[in-house]
């Protein structure tokens, strides 16, 4: 039995864009997805902290350094500009591999830029 836990996580970034026609997913910033080890294609999370909408769709990878987040196809109705979100991606584990396990978090601070990387959180912990 493998059980789902956090793998990564890129915390409160920025909708910079939010485009309906576009055929779905959603575009971030290379430099980003690298620094949380997320891939293209891969199935993601998107949690609204300022409305509390949530959803799944996959990443495209945006161009480096550009501070993208955008929102594409019918997701693009779910979030508006301007929006913080958390965008989460999983791994599937099997037991023996769940000790020592820890997940690649990125904290975004302005211009969507990292602020901080690290790998725990804490409860209550206010960032």
């Amino acid at each position: 039995m493998t059980r789902e836990l956090l793998r990564a996580k890129v915390h409160r970034i920025a909708v910079t864009e939010c485009h309906v026609e576009y055929e779905g997913s959603l575009t971030l910033d290379k430099t980003l997805m690298d620094a949380c080890d997320m891939r293209e294609f891969e199935k993601v999370d998107v949690l609204d902290v300022d409305n509390g909408n949530r959803f799944t769709t996959y990443l495209i990878e945006g161009e480096p350094d550009s501070g993208m987040c955008c929102v594409n196809g019918a997701a693009a109705r779910l979030v508006s500009k301007g929006d913080k979100v958390i965008i989460a991606a999983y791994c599937a584990l099997e037991p023996h591999e769940l000790e020592g396990h820890a997940p690649k978090i990125v904290l975004i601070g302005e211009n969507n830029r990292i602020k901080a990387t690290k790998n725990v959180e804490g409860h209550g912990v206010v960032v």
